[in-house]
């Protein structure tokens, strides 16, 4: 049973990292790009270990699945890393994307105020904390080495995967080139982005309840059983003491 449940989870982490190994914007969600000599190190770490659970795992399984064990647990092992990794960028991307509404919102104030778009930048990037404010502070020090506006913007939609922030950067061009009113658009932006937000909540929500009801029906209500006949077994001898 140990082994079939090793080899069931390594199977699981295989199909998840190569789904994020076809997501080619891996590297982009992180900041940064890696290369394969920084990538293998824990990669042939994680083939090792699950080259050692299979050690175990391989002669306690039954029949055939001992070969399956043995091949699926270093695979796992080895695509493991690339899970984890893409895990943390899915929670960068989330979290970037959370505090975009706000930052929209302190943006187009700065834009009615008559401030240029790379003030109000510069004030997000010095007071904000989190993946948007680095985000930003890397635009400004692309800003301070002489890069021009247009070009800093498009290496921060390149860095950034999705249309949020492209849709950001569109605005701010448009305000450059042709004088279109940026707060206006700003402020729009922030509001379709809190009602698509508001949306994936209730997405999530919809999704979750099969799954706790399937956690109720798998684990809850056998526990429950299983609770009442060992106080059933253990008090047979009351029980059947009048018969």
């Amino acid at each position: 049973m140990t082994a079939g449940l090793l080899a069931a989870v390594a199977v699981l982490f295989g199909a998840a990292g190569a789904r994020e190994l076809a997501w080619g914007q891996l590297a982009s969600s992180l900041g940064k790009r890696l290369s394969l000599p920084d990538l293998l190190p824990g990669k042939l770490l994680g083939a090792a270990a699950g080259a050692m659970a299979a050690l175990f795992a391989a002669p306690a399984a039954p029949g055939r699945t001992a070969l399956l064990v043995a091949v699926v647990l270093p695979l796992g092992g080895f695509l493991l890393p690339d899970v984890l990794r893409a895990r943390r960028a899915r929670r960068r991307a989330r979290r970037l994307i959370a505090a975009l509404p706000d930052a929209l919102d302190l943006l187009a104030v700065s834009a009615g105020s008559g401030r240029g778009p790379a003030a109000g930048l510069e004030q997000l990037a010095r007071a904000g904390e989190g993946p948007l404010a680095e985000e930003l502070r890397l635009t400004l020090a692309e800003l301070s080495c002489g890069a021009p506006l247009s070009a800093a913007l498009q290496s921060l939609r390149n860095r950034v995967p999705g249309a949020e922030l492209a849709r950001l950067v569109a605005a701010i061009e448009r305000s450059r080139q042709f004088g279109s009113p940026l707060a206006d658009q700003l402020r729009r932006q922030a509001t379709a982005l809190r009602r698509d937000g508001r949306r994936e909540v209730e997405d999530r929500a919809a999704r979750a309840a099969p799954k706790i009801q399937l956690v109720v029906a798998l684990v809850l209500v056998p526990s429950v059983l299983l609770m009442i006949a060992a106080g059933l077994i253990a008090n047979a001898g009351t029980l059947l003491g009048g018969f």
